[in-house]
């Protein structure tokens, strides 16, 4: 549990090997291959598979192989079989790393660290194979691979610093973008020291892109720390390149990076948010925006939900507004883990996309997509298939992509038929096709095993997952300044998110073993009197089983007691001994 919540910084204080084997989650790519044997989903999947396109009217459907629906099919590869190692279309086809142009280069080499996830040996030596090619685009790519395949992994050897650090000095910005952007997620949430000093050394003289990249990599590093040196840095760095200095839209990582310093943290953040008030212009309402958001993030905060909303009314000028997009994500942020909580924000949400600006329409949908992550609610499916269609094609992009999110590795049946609508409906406009063609690769993630949802069942916070979804949301913000131009690498930073939903049961020797458990909807039980259900409409499975959001599962033997009260992803079982002495 807490190798899973990523406190890797506890592995140094510990001797036994063993453990430190299960501090570092290096065994968790072995466990989720044995999930995939027992269920039987080791078979690799093609694009085609997921898209069943021979559903859809063939005539209307272009022929033309662009290289935008080709990168397309690298990511809905890359997602479909994410840690099970193997795959039909990079292995495949030794030139389908070609029929990418350019910049897509980086993702569909990036690609082969996400289906090689959590995985330390093998991953390393596929993304190898594409070294000797002589191309800043590959070479980046796999620099980001060796980044994602450590992703919540940590090994003896520190294989990603090695790999990754000596590329930051390179002569090309892409390739020092990446290897910043690789690190950050190869050490979310570690407190890395060599990895942040190594991301410092490049900071001074950036360009704001590669600023953005660092920024981002350092607040992932350090997530929740409250660090008082890189908030210094950060918010000098706002101050000083002033409001002619932030055009670009990569300020809005520096901002994030700021506020990923402090997720959680409520009143810490306080006097950070007070000295960035001094920053001028919008990025500097943005980056307040942002901080605080974090800040509270998961709290509940009913105060904070209202002085939100009040950002969010407030009409202002076109290029003044972009920090409302961030207030609205806040939202759904603070009420992230309260059912109360969740039903009435939904129900504000309702009033923004009916009286707010456009930006605030735009970031509804991605609201409601991280408010119900991985939880494919009817209500919320409805009005996010309803924005799919609008008018403004950044907030259909937004909406389309929330389907995937309250989707994520679910593989449910009905998202999966209002995407393929989608396509179909969308089918002349390449750029829509293509977020929906993304949508579509999250909803299968892992076929079906993987979750992004940050949380644990019993409500414990995974930091580094939330960081994780928190660059993604912010990099859709901007879908056609970042996703839809030569950035959309960045999406792999939901492989941070990325964890096998399932739970599996070993024996005090760490040996896996079968036992049957009753998997079925969590009752609140709190405050209950006696020895209440804590589960209902259950169904008997023998592990490793799945288990969906809002799902619990207790055993079904007296055979074994569980040495954990919450039974989810590793849990180790003791034998009964009293059972045996009757």
């Amino acid at each position: 549990m807490l190798s899973q919540h990523g406190y890797f910084n506890l592995i140094e204080s510990e001797e036994s090997e063993v453990l430190q084997e299960l501090m570092g989650n290096v065994k968790r790519n072995e466990y989720f291959q044995h999930l995939a044997k027992d269920l039987d989903i080791m078979e690799p999947k093609l694009p085609e598979d997921i898209y069943k396109s021979h559903l859809t009217d063939v005539k209307r459907q272009p022929k033309a192989d662009t290289a935008r629906q080709n990168l397309a099919s690298t990511f809905v590869n890359a997602f479909v079989n994410a840690g099970f190692s193997k795959d039909k279309l990079i292995a495949g086809e030794v030139d389908w790393l070609f029929k990418n142009r350019e910049h897509g280069r980086i993702s569909a080499a990036a690609s082969v660290g996400l289906i090689c996830l959590w995985e330390t040996d093998l991953g390393p030596n596929e993304l190898d194979k594409y070294n000797t090619m002589d191309d800043d685009n590959v070479k980046a790519g796999v620099v980001l691979g060796h980044g994602i395949v450590n992703c919540n992994v940590r090994t003896a050897f520190d294989i990603a610093y090695s790999v990754v650090s000596e590329h930051l000095n390179d002569k090309s910005s892409l390739i020092k973008q990446c290897s910043a952007l690789g690190l950050g997620l190869a050490y979310a949430g570690s407190t890395h020291e060599p990895s942040g000093q190594a991301l410092l050394a490049i900071y001074e003289d950036a360009t704001m892109e590669l600023l953005g990249h660092v920024a981002l990599a350092l607040g992932l590093i350090n997530v929740g720390t409250c660090n008082p040196d890189l908030t210094e840095i950060f918010v000098t760095t706002l101050l000083e390149r002033g409001e002619t200095g932030l055009k670009s839209t990569f300020t809005r990582f520096l901002c994030l990076g700021l506020g990923l310093l402090y997720l959680g943290k409520q009143e810490a953040a306080e006097v950070t948010i007070e000295s960035v008030k001094a920053v001028p212009g919008v990025w500097g309402k943005y980056a307040v925006m942002t901080v605080e958001t974090c800040a509270y993030a998961g709290t509940g905060n009913v105060l904070k939900i209202q002085s939100l909303l009040a950002a969010c009314g407030e009409h202002l000028e076109e290029n003044e507004n972009t920090h409302q997009a961030v207030a609205v994500l806040g939202i759904a942020l603070v009420a992230l883990r309260e059912e109360m909580g969740k039903d009435m924000v939904v129900r504000s949400f309702d009033h923004l996309l009916q009286y707010g600006e456009v930006n605030i329409r735009r970031a509804v949908p991605l609201a409601l997509g991280i408010l119900s992550v991985c939880n494919p609610d009817l209500s919320i499916m409805d009005t996010l298939s309803k924005f799919s269609h609008d008018n403004d094609s950044e907030t259909a992009m937004g909406a389309i992509f929330a389907l995937g999110l309250i989707g994520a590795g679910t593989n449910n049946s009905r998202i999966a038929q209002l995407l393929r609508g989608l396509a179909t409906y969308h089918w002349k406009d390449n750029n829509l096709l293509f977020i929906v063609r993304l949508a579509q690769g999250i909803l299968h993630m892992g076929k079906g095993t993987i979750s992004i949802n940050p949380y644990h069942s019993n409500g414990l916070l995974r930091p580094a997952a939330l960081a994780g979804l928190l660059a993604t949301i912010h990099t859709c913000f901007d879908f056609k300044g970042l996703i839809l131009q030569k950035y959309h690498y960045l999406i792999y930073t939901l492989a941070l998110s990325m964890f096998p939903r399932m739970l599996m049961t070993f024996s005090e020797n760490g040996e896996p073993i079968s036992v049957p458990v009753r998997v079925g909807q969590a009752v609140d039980v709190i405050g209950k009197a006696g020895n209440p259900k804590t589960i209902t409409g259950f169904q008997t499975h023998n592990t490793p089983v799945l288990l969906g959001v809002g799902d619990r599962a207790e055993l079904a033997t007296d055979e074994y007691v569980p040495l954990s009260p919450y039974l989810e992803g590793c849990v180790i079982l003791q034998s009964n001994k009293q059972k045996q002495i009757k």
